[in-house]
């Protein structure tokens, strides 16, 4: 995921989205647009939309296909601020660090 925090740059495109476009033909990929993870800083909520729909659209035009890939924006799948908010409440970081997956 990348957060909708600017305007796409080539960096985008090289660093990134041209991997995705590989990914996409030899796994089954899930790419999103993390507006919600944007929100841990102040933003303009007619800005933040905006960039958040110019996103999803570079990642179309950039050749990541729906077809092969699922493409979300995060805050359109309600079950990511709820899931976050269950382990907020139940899994502390300290119950955490004892889990070996965790510390991995």
């Amino acid at each position: 995921g990348i957060q909708p925090t600017g305007t796409p740059t080539i960096g985008h495109i090289l660093g990134t989205v041209k991997n995705w476009r590989h990914f996409q033909d030899k796994y089954h990929c899930n790419f999103f647009v993390a507006d919600l993870h944007a929100i841990t800083l102040p933003q303009d909520p007619d800005i933040l939309r905006s960039n958040t729909l110019k996103l999803m659209a570079f990642f179309l035009a950039s050749g990541v296909d729906p077809k092969k890939s699922l493409v979300t924006i995060q805050s359109h799948v309600p079950q990511h601020a709820e899931l976050s908010w269950l382990l907020s409440c139940f899994a502390h970081v300290g119950e955490l660090s004892r889990m070996t997956q965790y510390k991995d």
